[in-house]
């Protein structure tokens, strides 16, 4: 990087894993990042988003991208962070992907309709609730049923339901949590009204035909450029039995490089269809080991930043580094790799359930046996009060409230690793399959 400055690239709402990596990357002397954006659910910041509107907010960076002189924008978040970039991209004529791409695979109605047809064979069955967030629940539906959000984020409020009775117990809001929906959904909506109207709106429920809680879960992550797709890997997604709940990610993958072949075609044919040709990309999806059916949860059009840790240990490979080559317009295969340091490596989430108050954070004696007992870890602890976890419950069904990452030289070595770091975080190990 010596006599070499490096281009300014705008990172917007950069939190949690893309901060750490935005900083990583600043360090190496790949970009100048410039922040932008808010925490959604921290206090104040959601306060934001009263009277938000993503339009004018991506007017704004993309006037302050004209003045820095920014060579590329991206950004991870989820919510409103992948569709501004593509905004602001398209603004100021950058790299990126087009905003009617990231809406059609943000609005989950709408991209199951576009499954429907360019990979029926990997789509389930979906459609409408003829009711809205608190409204009457009809009669004479047909259970069980996956309800979910057309338009949300992290699994919240997105759950398998039995019962009518089950499915108005979810679908009853406070006035609180129908104010907190409404501005959550709305600068989203807004844009799509815009931009990709026959979607509809996505202040609407909607109803999946379920796949069985058993059926292994897994994660394609890949990128494309001018519309060639490539894949970086599968993570295994692990679940607590019985419940959709991630306790661990693991990489690489026990899913067959058949299978994984198979499911990068899916992934081809579904992100042509919706014209997403350049950017990084996340497919959810279940594998039946049996009838080796696929599946497809969802596609996310940005990078699982989560991830991004595990790859580095296990492939030598940095997606953080790819996804700014790309907002570059460079091709990421010219990237350098580095020397993996891990055969194996896991996320491990931390979880309580039905309502158990979460174990303390680890006090600073524990978090100092740790780093020396494992110096390769990451650690993150979330500390949230009562009210807080009330919400993860009723949202997510589960609180969580840690994850460390680790590597090791082989899957029983990373369990053992696991386990005892666990152990000294005062933390149950997150292996409930036994």
């Amino acid at each position: 990087m010596a006599g070499r400055t490096p281009p300014r690239v705008g990172w917007l709402f950069a939190h949690d894993w893309d901060a750490q990596a935005m900083h990583a990357l600043a360090a190496a002397g790949v970009a100048r990042f410039d922040t932008g954006g808010f925490d959604l659910f921290g206090f104040p910041d959601r306060l934001r988003l009263l009277g938000f509107d993503l339009e004018r907010f991506a007017r704004q960076q993309a006037r302050r991208g004209r003045r820095l002189g920014w060579r590329g924008v991206l950004s991870h978040h989820e919510h409103l962070g992948a569709l501004a970039a593509a905004l602001v991209a398209e603004q100021l004529g950058l790299p990126g992907a087009t905003p009617e791409s990231i809406l059609a695979a943000q609005h989950k109605l709408y991209a199951r309709q576009v499954l429907a047809q360019a990979a029926p064979q990997a789509n389930v069955a979906a459609e409408l609730l003829p009711a809205r967030w608190g409204d009457r629940i009809p009669g004479g539906l047909i259970y069980p049923r996956f309800v979910k959000p057309v338009k949300a984020a992290f699994s919240i409020a997105a759950r398998h339901v039995d019962s009518h009775e089950a499915l108005v117990r979810h679908t009853r809001l406070t006035a609180a949590e129908r104010w907190m929906v409404r501005r959550l959904i709305e600068p989203f909506d807004r844009v799509c009204r815009h931009r990709l109207p026959q979607a509809g709106s996505a202040h609407r429920i909607m109803l999946e035909t379920p796949v069985p809680l058993h059926t292994p879960q897994f994660n394609l992550d890949g990128w494309v450029r001018d519309g060639e797709v490539h894949a970086l890997g599968v993570v295994d997604a692990i679940v607590r039995p019985g419940t959709q709940a991630f306790v661990r990610w693991e990489l690489p993958s026990r899913l067959p490089p058949q299978a994984q072949a198979r499911i990068l075609e899916v992934a081809r044919r579904f992100l042509a269809a919706i014209g997403y040709r350049h950017g990084t990309f996340n497919l959810e999806f279940f594998h039946d080991d049996a009838t080796g059916r696929f599946t497809i949860i969802e596609c996310n059009p940005r990078l699982a930043s989560q991830f991004g840790d595990l790859y580095r240990r296990v492939l030598g490979v940095d997606p953080h580094a790819i996804a700014v080559a790309l907002a570059l317009g460079e091709d990421p295969a010219a990237l350098p790799r580095t020397e993996p340091s891990a055969a194996v490596a896991a996320s491990l989430v931390y979880r309580s359930f039905e309502g158990a108050p979460a174990p303390p954070a680890p006090d600073p004696a524990r978090r100092a046996a740790f780093a020396r007992a494992f110096p390769d870890a990451l650690l993150l602890s979330f500390a949230r009060g009562r009210r807080a976890q009330a919400i993860d419950y009723r949202w997510t069904g589960s609180h969580r409230y840690g994850i460390v990452h680790l590597g090791g030289r082989n899957r029983a070595d990373l369990r053992e690793r696991g386990e005892r770091a666990s152990a000294l975080l005062g933390w149950p190990a997150p292996w409930p399959e036994g």
